[in-house]
């Protein structure tokens, strides 16, 4: 199976707002992504197959040495195959050449093994304050 990544690749917002919906195991919505990522991120990444959108992920950043990985997603037909690992290493690749020097992420426990063991994340102490 040959899987493309693309920086800032084009994307649909339905395709983004279907695999979110599915991924996050939420009812769909309707979210403008595009707008989003234009106003607020580095960049993402879109992994395609066969010209299918199958997973994403949102760069946002500081504008400054901080970039933060958010909404990392894959179809569920795709999962366990190596996409969601290369869509965080093709996020990091381009933070590194914005000159970013910190890239985050955080995570619910059970994805442990994918951000620390799949794909180099190292454990930090964090703070959070639910609003």
């Amino acid at each position: 199976m040959t899987i493309t990544y693309e920086w800032r690749g084009d994307f649909d917002n339905t395709a983004v707002n279907a695999l979110h919906a599915a991924g996050f195991n939420h009812q769909a919505s309707y979210v403008d992504w595009l707008g989003q990522v234009h106003r607020h991120s580095l960049g993402w990444v879109c992994a395609r197959h066969k010209g299918d959108l199958v997973g994403f992920v949102n760069v946002a950043w500081d504008g400054g040495v901080h970039a933060f990985i958010l909404d990392t997603v894959v179809a569920a037909s795709y999962r366990h195959s190596g996409i969601g690992t290369g869509l965080v290493a093709e996020a990091a690749r381009q933070a590194r050449t914005a000159k970013c020097e910190w890239l985050h992420v955080d995570f619910e426990d059970d994805l442990q093994p994918f951000y620390f063991d799949a794909c180099g994340f190292q454990p930090t102490a964090a703070g959070l304050i639910a609003l």
